[in-house]
Formats: C-alpha cells, sequence, structure tokens
C-alpha cells in the first residue's frame, strides 16, 4: 500500500526526491515517515510529516537540506535531498501510521520497499 521511488546515483552535492506514494489507506488520516538504513548501520528515523502537515527531523545531520512535503490530492509524501554527502547513501524506506509521527518504524501501521540512494562521485 506504500511504494517509495526515485533513488538512484548521484554526486556530493547533488539533489534527489524521493516520492511515496500510498494506496487503499485515508491517507490525510496518516503520518508519513522516512527512514534509511546504510550497510551495517542501524536504521534510523529521518523526516516525518503528520496528518496536519507538520514536520519533525529525526537526524540533525539533514536539518538545512531535507524538506518533506505532502500532496493529499494526489495521495504522495516526497522527501526532497539537496547537498547529499556520501553518508546520505542508505536504502530510504516510507511507513505510515495514524495521525502522528513515531521516531521509531516499529510503530508504523505499513511501510513500503526500500529505494535506494547512492552518493559517489
Amino acid at each position: 500500500q506504500l511504494q517509495a521511488s526515485g533513488g538512484g546515483l548521484v554526486q556530493p552535492g547533488g539533489s534527489l526526491r524521493l516520492s511515496c506514494a500510498a494506496s487503499g489507506l485515508m491517507f490525510p488520516d496518516y503520518a508519513i515517515g522516512w527512514f534509511r538504513q546504510a550497510p551495517g548501520k542501524e536504521r534510523e528515523g529521518v523526516l516525518c510529516i503528520d496528518a496536519l502537515g507538520t514536520s519533525t527531523f529525526y537526524t540533525d545531520s539533514v536539518k538545512g537540506r531535507f524538506t518533506i512535503s505532502r500532496d493529499n490530492a494526489k495521495n504522495t509524501v516526497d522527501l526532497q535531498m539537496n547537498s547529499l554527502k556520501p553518508e546520505d547513501a542508505a536504502v530510504y524506506t516510507c511507513a505510515a501510521r495514524r495521525f502522528v509521527c513515531r521516531a521509531e518504524l516499529g510503530p508504523y501501521t505499513y511501510r513500503g520497499q526500500g529505494t535506494q540512494v547512492t552518493v559517489s562521485s
């Protein structure tokens, strides 16, 4: 019910826009979170946008570079990633839960398949 897309290979300093498309749920009622996991590292929350459109950062390193937005008419949430760094490389996954965001993936009801982001010259 969630499909993440938009990953790929980008050079350091470049940008990518990830999209999470939802189906089969009352999308406006759901908070959508983005999580990432790099090889050998623990999964971490990146950004989340709640049902009211308020965004929450869970990773300080992306502040000022990443933004999140939602389009309830299209049932999508986008993660705009600018000034990408090699340490941003990971598999990015979106997840949904009712109304409010949480920093951990566990409380999310739905999760999509990940999309790979590679940052390399």
